[in-house]
């Protein structure tokens, strides 16, 4: 008989429902540590758009895997499991319980899923050129070559969906294999973790609001002064951290490509379309109890996800 598996949760659900927000309540009342499962707030000075949790909140709920690499470094899934790994490992020593919190799905099926037991190529310069030939020739193009080289990962992602249509060829080109190759052949490791998923979410028209006041309210705040500062400091749209939501529109704005409304326009049409991938993705996912935050009280629903995480987790 194996090793019982440990209990986990997660918050999960799309971009703009409320994750955050509800994460902050229920971590001190489960004693958590919240580990953020943000494929974009693992970079460092990319605050604003990424709409990172305060640094006052931090103060009052720990966060892990938060601003732990710079913009021009590639954080892999598989680097994310190995340091998601370790913080669970640490939270539960010190005697917390770890809240997984975050709406990139692709990390989590690496978390929950088989595990690779080693990474997968990165090569800088081959990602440079990539992106270089997606700029001149379009996304399309890559795409086409992604289909030819790796015909079962193109199957999976969406054909606009430039990080992973790089990260794919780059393994390609890399180590000579396609990635789907390597995740069905490389050795794997099964899930230490029985998970139980909470899903946050809202009517799509009240998401979509919500998508478009936040959009604009980064734009208020900073984000066109955020991204200059990032390229005079060298972290351009060479880098994946470069080509995320909002980041790319403005440095098109920036670049002259744009007009400051056609870029906040874009940004917030991007950001509706990842809205509604990621709700495609979340559906799949089980075991999962679903928060309709419109149709119920927060603090009602923060109280039933407390509950249910202490039964999940066997604690009294």
């Amino acid at each position: 008989m194996g090793k019982p598996k440990s209990p986990i949760v997660a918050i999960i659900g799309p971009t703009a429902v409320g994750k955050t927000a509800i994460s902050l309540a229920v971590a001190p009342a489960i004693e958590g540590e919240v580990i953020s499962v943000d494929s974009r707030q693992v970079y460092r000075y990319m605050d604003i758009g990424t709409d990172k949790v305060s640094m006052e909140d931090r103060r009052h709920v720990i966060h892990h895997l938060v601003d732990v690499t710079d913009p021009d470094d590639t954080f892999t899934a598989a680097r994310f499991v190995e340091e998601a790994n370790g913080t669970i490992k640490r939270v539960i020593a010190r005697e917390k319980r770890p809240l997984l919190v975050g709406g990139t799905p692709f990390y989590y099926n690496a978390l929950f899923g088989e595990m690779l037991t080693t990474s997968l190529a990165s090569d800088v310069e081959v990602r440079a050129s990539l992106l270089k030939e997606a700029e001149i020739k379009g996304k399309g193009y890559l795409y086409k070559k992604l289909e030819i080289h790796d015909p079962d990962l193109a199957l999976r992602i969406h054909p606009n969906d430039l990080t992973r249509i790089v990260r794919g060829l780059e393994v390609f080109y890399t180590t000579g294999k396609p990635a789907s190759w390597w995740y069905r052949h490389g050795k794997k490791i099964k899930s230490p973790y029985n998970v139980l998923y909470i899903g946050i979410i809202r009517p799509r028209e009240v998401a979509y609001n919500k998508i478009e006041q936040r959009a604009r309210r980064q734009f208020e705040r900073g984000l066109i002064d955020e991204v200059r500062w990032l390229l005079k400091n060298g972290f351009d749209e060479r880098f994946p951290s470069m080509q995320g939501l909002g980041y790319r529109e403005v440095v098109r704005y920036l670049r002259g490509l744009y007009s400051m409304d056609e870029a906040l326009t874009y940004y917030i049409k991007a950001t509706k379309s990842l809205y509604r991938r990621q709700m495609t993705w979340f559906k799949r996912f089980k075991p999962i109890v679903w928060y309709d935050l419109d149709e119920i009280d927060e603090d009602v629903a923060v109280s039933s996800i407390v509950d249910k995480i202490k039964e999940h987790m066997g604690v009294k």
